[in-house]
Order: structure tokens, then sequence, then C-alpha cells
């Protein structure tokens, strides 16, 4: 079975990714969609010392199913199986340890569209992921 990873934000860019996905893998039977969304661990920082481990644990997962919940629906809506993956950290870098981990064959994911300037000044995360990993990466506009 083919794994094809769909790191998502909710952002409109994320869920293009997600849309096109979906309508290929229709064609497919031997596919298995993984929706990825890394934690902001600066964003996490603020609750360490309000939460013990375990309300962290579950907070995160509530966090990532809010911000996942229009790209399951697309998913959902068109029949296509997916699974919900998190992480925590530096998203490019987060993006590849993934695929390593659990030998995604492919990556769909969204691009925000940088300039060229802009993109060389402060680089991408779809840039930056291209270079992390060795396998194809298809980027949605």
């Amino acid at each position: 079975m083919r794994k094809i990873l769909i790191p998502c934000d909710s952002s409109d860019n994320a869920l293009r990714a997600v849309r096109y996905a979906a309508s290929v893998t229709k064609y497919f039977s031997d596919v298995q969609l993984e929706l990825l969304y890394v934690h902001d661990p600066m964003q996490l920082r603020e609750y360490a010392d309000l939460l013990k481990q375990n309300a962290e644990h579950n907070r995160q997962v509530i966090e990532t199913n809010r911000i996942l919940q229009p790209a399951k629906q697309i998913l959902d809506t068109a029949g296509v199986p997916y699974q919900i993956r998190w992480r925590v950290g530096s998203p490019a870098n987060e993006i590849a340890q993934h695929v390593y981990e659990t030998h995604c064959d492919a990556i769909i994911m969204g691009t925000r569209g940088l300039s060229a300037v802009a993109t060389v000044m402060i680089g991408s995360v779809a840039t930056k992921v291209i270079h992390l990993v060795e396998v194809p990466v298809t980027l949605i506009k």
C-alpha cells in the first residue's frame, strides 16, 4: 500500500492540496492518506506550567482535530480513507522526520506561493521539505 502524506494547517492552500489528494486517490485502491499537523512548540510552552503531560497530550489531540476538521470533511465527503497524525516542532523538520519514520511514499502539500525574493529571504516550509526528503513532493498553489 502506498502512503501519501498531506501536511495540513487548514489554510486555503493546504485544503486545495487535500482536495487534490482526494481526487487522485479515488482512482487507486492501494493508497493511504495521512493528514499531518505540526504544532508550534512556542505555543505549547505557554501552557507547560498549567498542564500536566497527559492533559497537554489531550490538548494537542483536540487542537489537531480542530485544525484538521475542514480537511477531514473534504476527505469524508469524498469517501477517501485517511489517518490523522500530529507532531510538535519545526514544520519542515517534523514533516521530513515523519516521512522517514512512517515510510511515506510521497507528499502532497500546499504552498503559500511566496515571491522568489521572499523565499530566498525567509524560505518556506515547502522549499525546506523538498530539500530534506527523498520522496516525490507535489506542491499545490
